[in-house]
């Protein structure tokens, strides 16, 4: 499956988990208790695909002072317990991996304890060990190329021979400025959450909104 490509990176959330809506809107909760009154559009615009330090960023430029120390462990806190009783694999995910003939791996933006807690509580966890890269392990997060440029070093592929499986804007940007090949999956329910589709003005490349559709596309390379 898929000759043309020594590597597929695939992002986390929104791709692998079907976790978005629940992280926007948890995101959306937390700033709300720290002070900060935006709405759920105004989340998935600027941190959909982000690191915490663009959420932490954006909040001084907007409120003048600093975010809580305690801001990131409370939010994380909130989504440990929205994941255990919400979070769920993407569908079909897990038969798309069992199909792959070559090697993979996850690179996401989240920090690693959030990551790791998405895999364990959806069951994916096996299936990526030791194949795990996470934003807090450069120094530019996407739609910086750093990330999944330093999987592929990593894993001894070269960007040109590598896939990116991407859903947001940053990540499509980020795989690009990487000069690997993109690929947009936008089955995942924020594509649809309050009716608001998720678009990009400026990706050209194939979208999928199934993995099965994405898994027939691979077998065809």
């Amino acid at each position: 499956m898929a000759p043309n490509f020594d590597l597929i990176i695939f992002d986390c959330d929104g791709v692998l988990i079907d976790s978005e809506v629940i992280s926007t809107h948890t995101l959306l909760d937390t700033l709300g208790v720290h002070g900060l009154a935006v709405d759920i559009g105004y989340v998935r615009r600027t941190y959909l695909g982000r690191t915490i330090s663009v959420v932490k960023s954006d909040y001084l430029r907007l409120m003048g002072r600093d975010l809580a120390e305690t801001f990131e462990a409370d939010f994380l806190s909130r989504l440990s317990e929205s994941y255990r009783r919400d979070l769920a694999a993407m569908q079909g995910v897990r038969e798309l991996l069992a199909e792959l003939t070559l090697p993979y791996c996850m690179a996401t933006s989240s920090s690693i304890d959030r990551a790791m807690l998405s895999l364990e509580v959806t069951g994916l966890l096996p299936l990526f060990e030791g194949k795990i890269f996470c934003g807090s392990m450069v120094k530019r997060g996407k739609p910086a190329p750093d990330l999944f440029l330093h999987a592929a070093t990593t894993l001894g592929a070269k960007p040109e021979r590598c896939l990116v499986i991407e859903d947001s804007e940053a990540g499509l940007l980020a795989g690009e400025n990487a000069g690997m090949t993109v690929w947009r999956f936008v089955g995942g329910s924020h594509f649809r959450d309050a009716g608001e589709a998720i678009v990009s003005d400026t990706f050209n490349g194939p979208v999928f909104d199934s993995m099965d559709a994405m898994a027939a596309a691979l077998r065809s390379r």
